[in-house]
């Protein structure tokens, strides 16, 4: 199950992992006027995309996620968020979420922590270039494992327990998508405080590789999970 914020941040790479290993998607677009409430057990995962508001803006549409967040945590249900998405499973277990010292909004360094070592997800990788569009940033929440951060930010990943992941950064996006983001009105004042335009082909083709990677790892996660419940059945 996929949890939209707006019409223009989708699944991006994420969404071929998941094809390629014959995994479904839904969509639950909570943001617009009449949404149905899912039932999220049904489903093998949960995904929480990003987008331009935040946690602390107190809406009801992501008060639900977040209520969803931690039914999905307290069974051990997979969950993935990227950006937003991060910050709303960082809420939903307890820690703070707050304005970071900048705007971090472009091709940026990570890195990876110790603890990325041996993680189901970003094991073996060490530093990349990625791309950031966010302006907020959060707390770990207790118990969680630092797996990345940038100069700019610390927490840029992490894992609680073994099936929870949050992604402060975007891997999940092709050049076309940062184009779009960037002629987006809710985007504007983000652009115009820019020092100089984006290139969204920057480092696209290490993206693409590096996405392929870790998105394909968590779809094989979701898999390999998916049959031990069925086989515990």
């Amino acid at each position: 199950m996929v949890f939209r914020h707006v019409p223009f941040e989708g699944l991006g790479r994420i969404e071929p992992a998941l094809k390629a290993r014959h995994i479904e998607v839904n969509y639950a677009d909570l943001f617009q006027a009449g949404a149905g409430l899912p039932e999220i057990a049904a489903y093998d995962a949960l995904i929480f995309l990003g987008g331009p508001m935040s946690v602390n803006d107190g809406l009801p549409f992501l008060q639900q996620e977040m209520e969803f967040i931690r039914q999905a945590a307290a069974r051990r249900q997979p969950i993935l968020g990227i950006c937003l998405g991060a910050q709303l499973i960082a809420s939903a277990l307890g820690a703070a979420v707050r304005r970071n010292s900048v705007k971090e909004i472009g091709w940026y360094e990570l890195r990876f922590t110790e603890g990325a070592g041996g993680d189901r997800l970003f094991d073996g990788l060490s530093q990349e270039t990625v791309f950031h569009w966010h302006g907020e940033t959060f707390d770990l929440p207790a118990g969680a494992e630092l797996l990345a951060s940038s100069d700019l930010c610390r927490n840029q990943a992490f894992r609680v327990g073994e099936r929870v992941y949050g992604l402060q950064f975007h891997l999940e996006v092709t050049p076309e998508m940062i184009a779009d983001w960037c002629a987006q009105d809710e985007n504007g004042g983000d652009v115009r405080e820019l020092e100089s335009m984006i290139d969204p082909y920057f480092n696209a083709a290490r993206l693409a590789a590096l996405s392929t990677r870790v998105f394909g790892n968590w779809a094989e996660m979701l898999q390999i999970d998916a049959g031990l419940r069925r086989a515990s059945l």
